[in-house]
């Protein structure tokens, strides 16, 4: 995290830590972002203050520039870990305990389709990759993501990525074009990295008609919060039916339901529900 030329910060095993890493002011750190967001073909300037772009190594990067940011260019940089962790792993880490392991490693053979809830940095994606992780290696996968987060351990995994507006204000592409496209794409599974908007009716629509073993996180507090959550969010659709029946797709949707949450430097698995009977 870089919060100004002369105050760089790295998270370390889920602290906070100040480095002595320094540029030599605002325009050389400006430099660099234009050179991190230019990789990605992105474009950061005064018309477009606010981009997101990714490095050669695939780690993500945040710029935002003044004067949205008052006090200079201040950059968020995340990179994956070299490890790949599935379930086994993540367990070994205390992430979650051997019965809940063992539980999903299950449901992913059985072709459960799964709901990843939790708040921001509680191991949602991590959780998500190790799931794939599990999957038939002779299943084909279509991924789809506002940010290339998803990096699983699986042989067969297409990964479709929205896109932003030009300045010009044409271009976009979101998430709900995308599961649309995912759909004629022959996948066994679809996963979506997070649900934010009117995607929710689309993911929905794909996850209770055919579609098992698909996955997808959403930000949530609570297992119990997330029903209500992506009915809000499927309403958002203008094509979207009612409240009722959306509540019916959740439930014909999803198998299990499983709540991760951050307890100081831990990342935990605190309840994995179902509604089936």
């Amino acid at each position: 995290m870089i919060n100004g030329p002369d105050e760089v910060w790295v998270e370390r095993s889920g602290r906070l830590e100040r480095t002595r890493v320094r540029f030599e002011g605002s325009d050389d750190l400006l430099g660099y972002i234009h050179r991190w967001i230019s990789w990605s073909g992105g474009r950061i300037d005064a018309s477009c203050p606010i981009a997101d772009g990714r490095m050669p190594d695939g780690a993500r990067v945040h710029a935002v520039l003044p004067p949205l940011a008052p006090t200079g260019p201040m950059v968020s940089i995340r990179r994956w870990p070299a490890e790949r962790p599935d379930l086994v792993v993540l367990a070994k880490w205390g992430m979650l305990d051997v019965a809940s392991k063992d539980l999903l490693i299950a449901a992913v053979d059985e072709g459960f389709s799964i709901v990843i809830s939790g708040g921001t940095g509680s191991g949602k994606t991590t959780l998500l990759n190790a799931l794939i992780a599990h999957v038939n290696p002779d299943e084909r996968i279509v991924t789809v993501e506002e940010t290339p987060e998803l990096v699983p351990s699986h042989p067969h995994v297409v990964s479709l990525l929205t896109r932003s507006q030009n300045v010009e204000g044409k271009g976009e592409v979101e998430s709900a074009e995308l599961l649309k496209a995912a759909l004629r794409m022959r996948p066994d599974r679809i996963v979506v990295g997070e649900v934010r908007g009117r995607e929710a009716f689309h993911a929905l629509a794909a996850m209770s008609t055919g579609h098992e073993g698909s996955m997808m996180t959403v930000h949530a507090r609570s297992a119990g919060e997330v029903p209500d959550r992506l009915v809000t969010l499927a309403l958002q659709e203008r094509t979207a039916a009612s409240e009722d029946s959306l509540r019916r797709s959740v439930i014909a949707a999803f198998d299990l339901y499983v709540h991760l949450e951050r307890r100081g430097e831990r990342r935990l698995v605190v309840s994995i529900e179902s509604d089936r009977e």
